[in-house]
């Protein structure tokens, strides 16, 4: 049987249940287990060493373990984070399907390079979708966070600009990706106002659970084009599976077992 694990400070079931679920939906003889390691170095020499053919790496793990690796894919160089490492014979190489996964969603749901962009985050993932937003071939992309340092050096990287509150500014493509929505505290807090969204064309919530955030409701309500955190978490998933198996499970197996890891 070959193992495949996650490491972070608060390992989720989320990823568990995905992908185990397709191992068994596909004959593989694979298990997928959760770790929150207790040193780092020591953890990722088990995964080289045991060996365990993949890890997802979460929070606060995704830069640290970088030293750690042997090789890095293109999609974690161009936010110099990773969020998978997968060991072929002992040599590591890390990559990050979050990346991947803004990337192929860009493409899939034909975003237009000439469109305007306001987006609210500073924070590891919000690295992740504006480089995606850079990569595709945006130029015109507003950062908005309050936290200016971060802000505004998240900006600056990638050649767009920022501003500290969002004010009157919209977009023709609305990006959040704060904890606006996201179940918990904040779960009734809509990202952006309904004449922001009304002025939109294209709204992207990255916050996956829920995926029917109050943004995503107020979008789809006024009529616009959504993109969910749920098609993010999927197909962040579903690559890493991908990069660990070498069988890429069809539209159908991957949407269920997303609803499954969600449920």
């Amino acid at each position: 049987m070959t193992l495949c694990i996650s490491i972070a400070a608060r390992p989720s079931n989320i990823g568990t249940r995905f992908h185990n679920y397709l191992y068994d939906e596909l004959g593989l003889n694979f298990v997928y287990k959760a770790f929150a390691p207790t040193d780092l170095a020591q953890a990722v020499a088990g995964i080289r060493g045991l060996p365990i053919r993949g890890a997802a790496v979460s929070m606060p793990y995704k830069e640290d373990v970088i030293a750690l690796v042997d090789a890095l894919h293109a999609s974690a160089k161009a936010i110099d984070s990773v969020n998978t490492i997968v060991n072929d014979d002992g040599v590591l190489t890390a990559y990050n399907t979050d990346y991947l996964a803004i990337a192929r969603l860009l493409s899939e749901h034909q975003l237009d390079p000439a469109q305007s962009v306001v987006l609210r985050g500073s924070g590891g993932m919000a690295k992740a979708v504006v480089a995606a937003f850079r990569d595709a071939g945006f130029t015109n992309l507003t950062v908005v966070a309050r936290n200016a340092a971060k802000g505004q050096s998240l900006a600056e990287q990638y050649g767009f600009t920022w501003q500290a509150e969002i004010g009157s500014s919209t977009a023709e493509v609305l990006v959040n990706v704060t904890p606006l929505g996201m179940a918990g505290a904040e779960e009734d807090a809509q990202a952006y106002d309904d004449g922001a969204i009304a002025n939109a064309q294209v709204i992207f919530d990255v916050v996956a659970l829920p995926s029917e955030t109050p943004l995503i409701r107020a979008a789809r309500a006024a009529g616009k084009k959504v993109i969910t955190g749920a098609e993010v978490i999927a197909i962040q998933a579903e690559e890493q599976f991908v990069l660990y198996t070498g069988v890429r499970p069809t539209p159908e197996q991957v949407r269920a077992a997303s609803e499954f890891s969600r449920s």
